[in-house]
């Protein structure tokens, strides 16, 4: 009896990774797709755009004026406070990157060993530990 019913959870679950899986192939196969008709609606708008006179010669002014832009910018960081504020800036981003990676280590460790994904913080605050998964393809 006991071996019935470990075979039955046990179909179950097979059940339910086939189920999960066709899931998961049928909502990958709909992103293809929809990507490809996102891909083919930007086409269709770049070539309206392409035709349209008016907007051709206010592009082509926005484009002067982009050049304009960056070599007035390029002048005004050439300067040594701009230069050290930029360096400032590219430190404090890496040591955002590290600490982003190492608070997710740290979660998932939590997570692990407490049983739970629920924390609360200094402030009294539960906040709930979340994944984000994605689908790549594998190398």
């Amino acid at each position: 009896m006991i071996d019935k019913v470990k075979n039955m959870a046990e179909e179950n679950q097979a059940q339910n990774i086939v189920n999960i899986e066709s899931l998961i192939n049928s909502a990958s196969s709909r992103l293809n797709d929809l990507t490809y008709e996102v891909k083919e609606h930007k086409a269709m708008l770049d070539e309206i755009l392409e035709n349209d006179q008016e907007y051709q010669e206010v592009e082509k002014e926005a484009k002067k004026q982009a050049k304009l832009k960056t070599i007035a910018r390029q002048k005004a960081l050439n300067v040594p406070a701009a230069q050290s504020t930029m360096e400032k800036l590219k430190e404090t981003q890496t040591q955002l990157r590290e600490i982003k990676t190492a608070l997710s280590d740290y979660l998932a460790q939590y997570v692990s060993v407490s049983g739970t994904n629920q924390i609360e913080g200094p402030d009294g605050v539960v906040r709930k530990i979340i994944y984000t998964a994605k689908l790549v393809k594998a190398k």
